[in-house]
């Protein structure tokens, strides 16, 4: 139980996959100009990451190592991972048409987010088991979801500001995400 809390804090705060590694900049970017819409695509990263880990870690240790068709896993974690964000697309289409028209382009981004499949082949590389798998997806999730929504809420108060013109827009977000990660370096102590 120990080892999973500690790859579950790992996972959301010391090596967050957006400040840390650095996967999953193109919605953590696009995403981030409101808070309710980056808490929306939070919430479908979470969805996703989590049922991806779980189903690419079945998949991985009852079929692609049991006939020994590892070389398979990039292709069937991409098909995976595809077949979950189209079953939230639908979701929200039907369920949230206001949250589905907001993420736009973006959520269909989701099967190319390379943060999903980032956690997979992590998952599979340091060989977890399943459970151990859907806790460093779940919790890969929230710290994404942690960031993003972070970073909008700090973009929403920037909105209010007197940004130099030659920062407005891109340059003072990056600058701020910049900012994000160094601040997230110091939750390197905790492990």
């Amino acid at each position: 139980m120990t080892n999973l809390i500690l790859i579950a804090i790992g996972a959301a705060f010391v090596n967050n996959v957006v400040l840390s590694q650095f996967l999953g900049l193109c919605p953590f970017l696009g995403v981030s100009k409101k808070v309710n819409t980056a808490a929306g695509m939070g919430a479908a990263v979470i969805f996703v990451i989590t049922l991806a880990s779980a189903v690419s870690a079945v998949i991985d240790t009852y079929i692609l190592q049991r006939w020994d068709i590892t070389y398979l896993e990039t292709i069937v974690f991409i098909l995976v991972i595809a077949a979950l964000v189209q079953m939230v697309e639908m979701f929200l289409k039907k369920a949230m048409p206001g949250l589905y028209q907001s993420l736009g382009v973006y959520l269909p981004l989701i099967t190319t987010n390379c943060a999903v499949l980032g956690i997979a082949l992590t998952n599979v590389q340091k060989s977890y088991d399943i459970l151990t798998s859907i806790v460093n997806g779940f919790a890969t999730a929230v710290g994404f979801t942690i960031a993003i929504v972070i970073l909008a809420g700090i973009r929403e108060k920037m909105e209010f500001n007197d940004v130099p013109k030659a920062f407005r827009g891109m340059p003072i977000t990056l600058v701020t995400a910049g900012l994000m990660a160094i601040a997230f370096c110091g939750f390197s102590g905790l492990l």
